[in-house]
């Protein structure tokens, strides 16, 4: 598992993400997913009434809400949940201890501990350590992505320690201590009675080679890391924590550990911290799957959700496995995106259970998207609390890259070739390329009129002269809409390839041009009259200085 490559979902690749981080990418996968099955969606503001009517947690900027839309029905979201998800499974949720109470009631097996208010003090709280074996674990009852949470608390000097970090630093009066149960720790999300996912939610790591000194792992390993749509923002900083535990480790940030040699560099697991999610969802036993399912029936209301899961490896799972958290809200970018392994399309098992009329409709060889920022723009502004996405085109969508040669840069002409196909119902883009040619991408469910474009070039001699038009399919994604673009493609290879060569060309003619200044000023800096006049310019320049 751990030489597993990364292998993403072909409809919901890092390009058609970009503008989606962290929650926005989670809200985004599921709504482009059920647009793209011909439900009607729009985004929303906070200040948009049905959400007075579902629990929202935080600051939510535009791109966290939105609704879906059928014939029949409307369904509004908050990031990855639905309205079908009841406001008490979200308070339940929210309080880890409520959710140990309902997870016990039914069986679930979670970690033994207690609930402590923010009137007890922290002397009761050691006083209760007593009662249950260290290692020991402290988090806040409401926090989230790992904030607050100590763990693997190995004695009553470091509870302390904890105690005052937690309630009195970081301001979480209100805590949980339990038994700390060492092991792996699984990310899984379950639909109903379906486990979707499933992923291994390592701690921030790094591997050795025996050449590269720990702090330029952890550089080469964030490299790697904002190659990844989720992970992008999500990178190892070197902060105290990670100083303590490679100290912990007996290293220094410029040891070179050896060749194979894993180094942890925090205890959680988050991916927000810096974790790796490795994708288990086709190993993962089926008797952790159901306690996952179990969990989530446990909670009433609660249809669909993050479920986590600590398992020691080496001891029966039914006697080791407990549940520590359960999330209504569940964050899927990791999944979708995982560090090793497959993506697991989380988003269409969500769109199947709000929309079931719909599972026949496949998106999976979809390559068309929407240009999120362009369509929030309105809700940032505050021109609107709500704004429709134009419909997505339905059916096989064909496309075509063409490469148009001769005098073809004039800005009349790209408007007229972009009218063209928007009156053919086209998406597409046209491409300013600096050799002077244009690049023009066009893209829809009609084969003909895509194949067809090639004759539009030259249909309007008095805008352009077209000298030669060269095709082939085009298999990246397509925006819908039509962008006309002055600057160069960065992300097309002959485009940055045309740059390149032109600003060689302009790099050269200024090392040209400054080598002849220069041969110039030796050449009068080597006359007679430049050697009579030095008295007189030193003269103006004393002059010049008084006048200051």
């Amino acid at each position: 598992m751990e030489n597993r490559q990364s292998i993403c979902l072909p409809h919901l690749t890092g390009e058609i993400v970009a503008s989606a981080r962290k929650t926005k990418l989670c809200a985004y996968a599921v709504a482009l997913e059920g647009w793209r099955r011909g439900l009607t969606l729009k985004w929303h503001t906070i200040d948009y009434g049905k959400y007075s009517e579902m629990i929202t947690f935080g600051v939510n900027p535009p791109g966290r809400l939105f609704s879906l839309s059928s014939k029949e029905r409307t369904h509004y979201f908050f990031r990855t949940r639905g309205d079908k998800v009841s406001n008490e499974a979200v308070e339940i949720g929210a309080d880890k201890d409520e959710t140990k109470v309902w997870l016990a009631k039914a069986g679930v097996p979670v970690p033994q501990g207690e609930k402590f208010s923010e009137n007890a003090a922290d002397e009761e709280i050691i006083t209760y350590s007593s009662t249950i074996e260290f290692p020991l674990v402290l988090k806040p009852t409401n926090g989230s992505l790992g904030n607050g949470v100590v763990t693997n608390i190995k004695d009553v000097h470091a509870l302390k320690k904890a105690l005052s970090y937690v309630r009195s630093e970081l301001g979480y009066s209100e805590v949980i201590l339990e038994r700390y149960v060492p092991g792996e720790e699984y990310r899984v999300y379950v639909v109903e009675d379906k486990v979707i996912a499933a992923y291994n939610r390592l701690p921030a790591n790094i591997v050795g080679d025996g050449i590269h000194t720990i702090e330029e792992l952890i550089d080469m390993k964030n490299q790697q890391r904002k190659k990844n749509a989720r992970l992008f923002s999500c990178l190892i900083d070197i902060d105290k924590e990670v100083l303590d535990f490679i100290q912990t480790s007996g290293y220094t940030l410029e040891s070179i550990p050896n060749r194979g040699e894993k180094i942890l560099l925090r205890e959680k697991t988050n991916v927000s911290a810096g974790g790796d999610p490795i994708d288990v969802t086709d190993d993962l036993p089926d008797e952790l799957k159901q306690i996952a399912v179990d969990a989530i029936k446990a909670i009433p209301g609660l249809h669909h959700g993050g479920v986590d899961i600590i398992v020691d490896v080496n001891k029966p799972i039914e006697k080791s496995a407990v549940v520590i958290e359960l999330n209504p809200t569940a964050q899927i970018g990791g999944i979708l995106f995982p560090m090793k392994g497959r993506a697991r399309d989380i988003p269409a098992a969500i769109i199947d259970y709000y929309f079931p009329e719909t599972k026949g409709i496949t998106t999976r060889n979809s390559r068309v998207y929407f240009d999120f920022n362009t369509v929030l723009e309105p809700l940032s502004s505050r021109s609107a609390v709500e704004v429709e996405v134009s419909p997505a085109p339905i059916g096989k969508i064909y496309a075509k890259k063409y490469i148009v040669s001769g005098f073809v840069q004039r800005v009349s002409y790209h408007q007229w070739l972009k009218n063209q196909a928007l009156d053919k119902h086209l998406n597409g883009f046209i491409n300013k390329l600096s050799d002077g040619d244009i690049e023009v991408v066009v893209a829809g469910t009609n084969k003909k009129a895509v194949n067809g474009f090639k004759e539009v070039f030259s249909h309007d001699p008095k805008k352009a002269e077209v000298r030669k038009i060269k095709e082939e399919i085009w298999r990246s994604p397509v925006k819908v809409g039509f962008e006309i673009s002055e600057g160069f493609n960065s992300s097309n290879l002959r485009s940055v390839e045309s740059a390149l060569k032109k600003m060689e060309k302009e790099l050269r003619r200024v090392e040209k041009e400054k080598n002849r200044l220069q041969k110039e000023t030796a050449k009068i800096k080597e006359s007679r009259s430049w050697k009579y006049t030095l008295r007189l310019r030193k003269f103006g320049n004393l002059l010049k200085t008084l006048a200051k």
